[in-house]
């Protein structure tokens, strides 16, 4: 774990958004792309958001997530191929430029959350059908469905909300092909099994994820990120089952904490944004670098640096 001197050092050199000369440029919540020649060049900066706002920026967020998301392409290629080409520098991926499929595949283990998209959400307003999956009463917050479901969601630009919907809505609107739409859940299913038993080993639990999808010379690829703090939800297993039963919030490794602390200020999305305090965004980045060293096995290596000059010095000989 990095010291909390780096981490609050790094405050002063977050990497919060991109203006490289590269082809041509998209710019999404967290993400900035260029694609040049077929390729597309994502950089992972420092910017986090939630409940579909760009809120801040946290310090080595941006690292953390691309080297998490670069273990699990490779960790998962035998199940799906990807659009992976390489990792040229610790906040860039390169990929192979695909055809995006206009939504993401939430898979959710557990009923939680606090966003107005979330399963509890909906099912704390009385909601019984969430998704097209009818669920019981007398539930929970927090307790684990029999079954691990899939709830679709429509894939929104920067700043309107996402919108979770039934896979027969999906399929009705003609967002996607039914065979396709199909593989994306059976391959879904199988990365959310593998993720959860991969990190079981390493206590963690991988509570609910997003998955998103492209075609490559017509062929399903996997696209954007797998598994990472910002995509996904992860609790510490060991302290699971005794907070669930006192009826306590399981500990967090992502974002939630960012989610939870914004919720306690009143704020889900809607009107001005409070202002995120410094403790509350280092507290953030050492959950953020604590679930990569979690989740992968290794230790987080980063230092104090102007991270833009060196994602430039990185990528000079591609151009």
């Amino acid at each position: 774990m990095l010291s909390d001197e780096v981490i609050q050092a790094q405050m002063n050199s977050l990497l919060e958004k991109t203006d490289f000369k590269w082809g041509e440029k998209y710019e999404d919540k967290v993400r900035d792309s260029y694609v040049v020649d077929n390729r597309r060049i994502i950089i992972t900066t420092d910017r986090i958001s939630a409940f579909d706002r760009v809120l801040c920026s946290i310090p080595f967020k941006g690292q953390v997530l691309n080297q998490t998301a670069a273990f699990w392409f490779e960790q998962t290629e035998h199940i799906v191929p990807n659009h992976v080409l390489n990792i040229p520098d610790p906040n860039v991926l390169l990929a192979k430029e695909c055809k995006v499929i206009p939504i993401e595949i939430v898979v959710r283990g557990y009923l939680t959350g606090v966003t107005s998209t979330s399963a509890w959400y909906s099912y704390e307003r009385g909601v019984r059908n969430f998704c097209g999956h009818v669920l019981p009463d007398g539930l929970k917050k927090n307790q684990p469905f029999d079954m691990a479901i899939i709830t679709p969601s429509t894939k929104a630009e920067k700043g309107v909300h996402d919108a979770s919907v039934s896979a027969e809505e999906i399929l009705s609107r003609g967002l996607v092909d039914e065979e396709v739409f199909r593989n994306m859940e059976r391959i879904a299913l199988e990365l959310y099994h593998f993720g959860n038993r991969l990190v079981g080993k390493n206590n963690l639990i991988l509570v609910d994820t997003k998955y998103e999808f492209g075609l490559l010379d017509n062929e399903l690829v996997l696209i954007d990120e797998v598994h990472t703090p910002d995509s996904s939800r992860y609790w510490i297993k060991d302290s699971y089952e005794p907070l669930f039963s006192q009826g306590t919030e399981p500990q967090n490794l992502d974002k939630e904490y960012v989610r939870q602390w914004l919720a306690g200020q009143g704020f889900i999305g809607e009107g001005e944004i409070p202002g995120i305090p410094d403790d509350i965004k280092i507290e953030a980045a050492r959950k953020y670098i604590t679930a990569y060293e979690m989740i992968t096995g290794k230790q987080f290596v980063a230092k104090n640096e102007n991270v833009e000059a060196r994602i430039r010095q990185s990528l000079q000989n591609m151009f």
